[in-house]
C-alpha cells in the first residue's frame, strides 16, 4: 500500500515536503481514498487478518520449537 508514504512525504517535518496532491498525481493514485485512509489507516479486516497470522505464526513456532527440542541428540 502506497499511502503510508503519501503520508510520509506530507509530513511537516519531512526534509523535503510533497503535498498529498502531487504525490497522489505522480503515483496515480485517487486522493479520496488517502483521505479515507487517514482517517482510519486500519480496517477491521485487516486488523482481523493481523490476529489471525500472528495466532498462526506463534503455533508454528511453538510447533517448531517442539519438534526441534526432540530431534536434538543426547549424549
Amino acid at each position: 500500500m502506497m499511502f503510508p508514504l503519501v503520508r510520509e512525504l506530507a509530513a511537516k517535518d519531512a526534509s523535503i515536503r510533497v503535498p498529498v496532491t502531487v504525490t497522489c498525481r505522480v503515483l496515480k493514485l485517487a486522493r479520496q481514498p488517502y483521505y479515507r485512509w487517514l482517517k482510519s489507516p486500519v480496517t477491521d479486516s485487516e486488523l482481523v487478518e493481523a490476529y489471525r497470522a500472528n495466532a498462526l505464526f506463534d503455533a508454528h513456532r511453538r510447533c517448531h520449537s517442539v519438534v526441534a527440542a526432540a530431534s536434538v541428540d543426547v549424549p
